[in-house]
């Protein structure tokens, strides 16, 4: 063979084991939603620590013949990190140690609007069926509207791991897009009087509530609904990290270097699950409209039951806090708190917010494990 047939069967070679020799329309097309993503993560800062490896993953799976989940690396590593529910706990355990707890225990009434938030997520249950998924896909489907990541991947992986990539991506975008969808809907249901109540300062906690409020949650919840204490149990334990006093060396890991190494995987991997071939399907469209009602839904229902509890109390709650009942933790909570501002500037709302953006995290926590109970 002379010099430029074997240089012709080299270049043919290449051709044939490029990716572009396997590229497609959908992957086209995916790489552009990838880049969007980037765009709003970037320049728009829209949540750019979780937009950002999702986009980047994005890219990377729809990049033909790389190879990721066919032979044994890093990409298939992460993979199985999602699959077999190992990076949702562990994201737990530095939420959990980020998380104070000071509000919901000083106003227990924030649970109820934690729980009324969840509304949204059993109407999109009941919307999944109806366009025709199982029980068990519904069920995952309908926890996107608790907004929260890393509950929806632990209950899909165990409900249904085919919609996985899709529940993950919805999950994940409309906690990011929480700055958007949420202030037109609280405005919406919200007459200016409500938007501008000022709310009194709560009692302060002790340390002894603050140490039993984990461990009593974590046993009496764990024994309602066991199939929920990996997540239930790594929130509570990293609040103990928090709240004992002496360990800080473990809270400063789980809510630092341990929560942004299991980040970048997390969202990296869900990235990773949005090929064209798994993506660009009728179910996956569905799936995100599902998850945006039951987003809608969900802040409506904490806001309405705000508004009750408004007039119950006497004018002392203000409605707006309601909304962060989602556990989108703490972009929801500082949504209120912006709203709240715009409406009555100097009322700050954070604090007061953060009693039923905690309840969120665990109502949503419920939800997926009555999921787990009924359907499973």
């Amino acid at each position: 063979m002379d010099f430029f047939s074997a240089f012709s069967v080299s270049l043919q070679a290449i051709a044939e084991s490029s990716g572009f020799s396997a590229f497609t329309g959908g992957n086209l097309i995916m790489i552009i939603v990838g880049l969007v993503l980037l765009y709003l993560a970037f320049a728009k800062d829209f949540e750019p620590l979780l937009l950002s490896p999702i986009a980047f993953g994005c890219i990377l799976a729809n990049i033909p013949l790389t190879g990721f989940y066919d032979e044994m690396g890093v990409m298939s590593a992460i993979g199985f990190g999602i699959k077999y529910e190992i990076f949702p706990p562990l994201i737990f355990l530095g939420v959990g140690a980020m998380t104070d707890f000071g509000p919901l225990i000083a106003r227990p009434s924030s649970l109820l609007m934690g729980a009324a938030a969840q509304f949204g997520v059993f109407i999109a249950l009941l919307g999944a069926m109806v366009l025709g998924f199982t029980a068990q896909q519904a069920g995952a489907i309908g926890i996107i509207g608790g907004a929260d990541g890393p509950t929806s991947i632990y209950l899909a992986s165990k409900m249904a791991p085919e919609l996985l990539g899709a529940i993950a991506v919805a999950a994940y975008t409309y906690m990011a897009l929480v700055p958007l969808i949420q202030p037109p809907v609280m405005k919406f249901f919200t007459s200016k009087k409500e938007r501008e109540v000022v709310m009194e300062q709560a009692r302060e906690v002790t340390k002894f509530e603050r140490i039993a409020f984990p461990i009593v949650s974590t046993i009496f919840i764990s024994l309602l609904l066991p199939s929920i204490a990996a997540l239930l149990g790594m929130l509570m334990l990293g609040n103990l990290f928090r709240e004992s006093g002496v360990t800080d060396r473990l809270s400063d890991t789980a809510q630092n270097s341990l929560i942004n190494t299991v980040t970048i995987f997390l969202a990296l991997g869900t990235g990773l699950t949005m090929s064209a071939e798994s993506f660009l399907v009728k179910e996956t469209l569905e799936i995100i409209f599902l998850g945006l009602v039951a987003f809608i839904f969900g802040t409506a229902a904490g806001v309405w039951l705000g508004k009750i509890m408004c007039r119950a109390t006497g004018w002392k709650i203000n409605p707006l806090i309601g909304s962060a009942g989602v556990s989108a933790v703490p972009m929801a909570a500082r949504v209120s708190q912006i709203v709240g501002i715009k409406a009555k500037p100097g009322n700050y709302l954070l604090m007061h917010a953060m009693g039923p953006n905690v309840a969120g995290v665990i109502g949503t926590a419920v939800a997926a494990g009555t999921m787990l109970a009924m359907l499973m």
